[in-house]
């Protein structure tokens, strides 16, 4: 198996909160939208969607047991830019030996970024 592209697809009861928080509060670039599902590029063949559960097929998960793991280039300047984007990302740590914070979306999901 040779996989080409990923994404992450997260149902979610508060789409549209969810939805603004990734575009406007993490600022990932919108690769689609439609009127219930927004696509949003996380590197250059992966990418993480929100779905409006109430369109879907699948409920939300309520943000139990997902976490999903960014490796950005600097996490403090990463956390930086999202503390004057209006979020609230926990306090930087060190895990695995590595600069790291989390920060929880409005569904719950938790995002680990870490450098």
């Amino acid at each position: 198996m040779r996989i080409l592209r990923s994404n992450t697809i997260l149902y979610c009861r508060r789409w549209e909160e969810t939805a603004a928080f990734y575009e406007h509060g993490v600022r990932l670039p919108v690769l689609m939208r439609k009127d219930w599902f927004v696509e949003f590029r996380l590197a250059n063949d992966a990418a993480l969607s929100v779905a409006d559960e109430r369109r879907a097929t699948i409920p939300s998960a309520g943000g139990h047991g997902i976490t999903i793991s960014l490796r950005v280039e600097d996490a403090e300047a990463t956390r930086a830019a999202l503390l004057e984007a209006g979020l609230e990302p926990d306090p930087l740590r060190t895990s695995w030996g590595s600069p790291a914070f989390f920060l929880r979306d409005p569904e719950g999901n938790r995002l680990e970024f870490w450098s």
